[in-house]
């Protein structure tokens, strides 16, 4: 089955149970010939956690009508907003969203960006 080029997990770590309805943003680096050291995010895409807590439809898949390709050396962004997530559980979180930028080093490859997540912190890596 063909899969967005770009996917993400969201597990509660305090809970140890995947994070279901997370809003999730995805967005794409564009430099300002005016301020090159000023980042700016144009919104490219949104979804939002699964039961599983996944989010497999940002994007259509690759060579699928409507896909985006994905650019060599450019930063995007996934934003993860978890205070809504929490407030649903009872909970309240020290962050409000998770905002994870990362680069593109090879357009061909799928990037696949874990989150865990409880209320007082967050970690992420690279994941497969």
């Amino acid at each position: 089955m063909a899969k967005s080029p770009i996917t993400c997990h969201i597990l509660d770590a305090a809970l140890g149970k995947p994070a279901p309805g997370v809003h999730i943003h995805l967005q794409k680096s564009e430099q300002s010939a005016d301020a090159p050291e000023v980042a700016t995010f144009r919104a490219l895409a949104t979804g939002i956690t699964n039961e599983d807590g996944r989010c497999l439809d940002l994007l259509p898949p690759s060579g699928t009508e409507g896909s985006i390709a994905l650019q060599e050396g450019e930063t995007y962004k996934i934003v993860f907003k978890t205070k809504e997530y929490f407030e649903k559980t009872g909970r309240t979180t020290f962050y409000p969203w998770v905002e994870i930028p990362f680069t593109i080093q090879n357009p061909q490859e799928h990037y696949h960006i874990p989150l865990l997540i409880s209320p007082f912190s967050f970690t992420t890596y690279r994941g497969s």
